[in-house]
């Protein structure tokens, strides 16, 4: 079957179901285009694998306050804690000799549980998932294990064991104060220990209905396989909960830095400020282009990869996004369903030597700085696009992936991310790019997360106005490196505040 064309199917429930290959429809420049709830199935009848996706359209974003971490708490106690006929550790006697889970993420807009299964096994595998959708087993101590697991996230990984974690969630808290999206996923300290077995009962009552869900289904399945989700998944309820609203997050002149202080044995940055852009958005598409240039997730294409790691030796690792990104385990792709309604820009520097995070910091701002003052030259853009081109085919190499992708497409009115990359990118000219950096990637005020051992003396640093040169281990530095090293050391930081946070007060409430 061509890809262009479409088959729709209708079910009862009145999803909407389209094949392998399907696209939404475009919309008119400037029209937002509305989705219909719907399931997405990709079938592949040469796979002996069928992979399932239920997204929800709710997250942390609908924690109530004072009990952040309800939904993420939620999310586990549906994937963790058997069902109404089955005990947890019932359901994984009969998932062990299918090879088969069903894991579940909750993220700011959307909470998605996923699993694939041998084709031979998807009779059994549909009425255990979809049991625990609609008939949770929340037993009580269920509830404590998962929650005292969600605590310990909190209190030992975030705060002791994973800096990098650590200093974005600072980030995002500081991005979005005093809004849905201003604390972590999993929740705060004060928020977990507030949270009850009944609250998980309601919050699970009022968001998990069938028009807040998109299902999918992709790889070797019959028709006859969507009909018993369709049926197994009648008795969620049907409306679903409005959005919450969301206000412009807070952007001031200067540059705002938290530190947070902890004995860690190198540094890790973070930087950041919201953009008005999401996927719905033409220039999104622009600024996919530019960042690439600027900073791929964990590939040598990116510019602040090339000089900061490359040239100087600085760090691991030095990448940029147009969009909130989590990495999908020890892949380098993003995690599908993620999707939100704001976004933000951030830079990743990590980790960096103590004596050398002050040089590294401006380092970042020197390469944002040349990229939106003189913009891509037109064979950077070429080798870009080109790069991006090829490179993103890669993001849909699973049935899994795939589908997950397909729903984001739906969650912005628009096809999903590979295929509107693909269309759009040869299009795309070297003056659009430039454009789209100049407006913006060039903010009035950006906000940065440090942790390091060192604050006080990073604070002076940093507040002092002066500049901050770098030292080399070894000999051998190419001239021109150097001179560089001039510019970047007096790159002017203006307008600079500094607070310091113990880290055992970060994400208490």
């Amino acid at each position: 079957m061509n890809g262009k064309h479409r088959i729709v199917l209708a079910l009862s429930l009145g999803w909407l179901l389209l094949t392998a290959g399907s696209t939404a429809p475009s919309a008119e420049p400037g029209q937002t285009k509305v989705a219909a709830k719907s399931a997405i199935l990709i079938p592949s009848p040469s796979s002996p694998l069928v992979s399932l996706r239920f997204v929800f359209r709710v997250g942390s974003q609908d924690d109530p306050s004072g009990k952040e971490g309800l939904a993420a708490l939620t999310t586990a106690m549906i994937a963790e804690g058997g069902t109404a006929s089955l005990s947890y550790e019932q359901l994984l006697e009969k998932f062990y000799p299918m090879a088969a889970t069903l894991d579940g993420a909750c993220r700011k807009e959307a909470t998605a549980f996923q699993g694939t299964v041998h084709r031979d096994n998807l009779k059994a595998y549909i009425p255990l998932v979809t049991e625990l959708l609609t008939a949770p087993r929340f037993a009580p101590d269920d509830f404590e294990r998962l929650r005292n697991e969600a605590l310990d996230y909190v209190t030992k990984t975030l705060r002791g064991n994973n800096d990098e974690e650590l200093g974005k969630w600072t980030l995002q808290c500081d991005l979005y104060k005093g809004h849905p999206y201003g604390h972590p996923d999993r929740g705060t300290v004060q928020g977990l220990k507030a949270i009850t077995l009944d609250d998980v009962k309601a919050f699970h009552k009022r968001y998990y209905t069938r028009e807040a869900l998109t299902l999918g289904m992709a790889g070797g399945f019959e028709p006859a396989a969507a009909s018993q989700v369709e049926s197994n998944l009648a008795s969620l309820p049907r409306q679903a909960q409005g959005l919450p609203l969301l206000d412009p997050p807070a952007v001031r002149p200067g540059l705002e830095v938290t530190i947070v202080a902890k004995p860690a044995e190198a540094t890790a940055i973070s930087i950041g400020f919201p953009i008005d852009v999401t996927r719905r958005d033409d220039e999104f598409y622009a600024l996919a282009v530019a960042n690439s240039y600027l900073g791929e997730h964990r590939t040598f294409n990116g510019k602040l990869m090339q000089d900061l790691r490359g040239k100087r030796g600085l760090n691991y690792g030095d990448y940029s996004y147009i969009e909130d990104f989590i990495q999908e385990g020890m892949s380098t792709f993003q995690v599908p369903n993620n999707p939100r309604r704001q976004q933000y820009f951030s830079i990743w520097v990590r980790p960096v030597p103590i004596d050398k995070a002050a040089f590294a910091l401006r380092a970042a701002f020197w390469e944002l700085d040349r990229l939106a003052t003189e913009g891509m030259s037109p064979a950077d853009f070429e080798a870009t696009r080109s790069f991006l081109l090829n490179y993103s085919k890669l993001w849909v190499q699973t049935l899994s992936r795939r589908l997950g992708y397909a729903i984001d497409g739906q969650f912005y009115g628009r096809n999903d991310l590979v295929t509107e990359l693909a269309e759009r990118l040869p299009k795309l000219t070297v003056e659009q790019v430039n454009a789209a950096v100049r407006k913006h990637l060039k903010p009035p005020g950006m906000k940065i997360a440090i942790v390091s051992r060192n604050a006080d003396e990073l604070r002076d640093i940093l507040t002092s106005g002066k500049p901050s040169p770098i030292t080399y281990d070894t000999r051998g530095t190419p001239e021109n490196i150097l001179a560089e090293d001039k510019q970047i050391a007096a790159f002017p930081l203006k307008n600079v505040t500094v607070k310091i946070v113990p880290v055992e007060r970060m994400f208490e409430e």
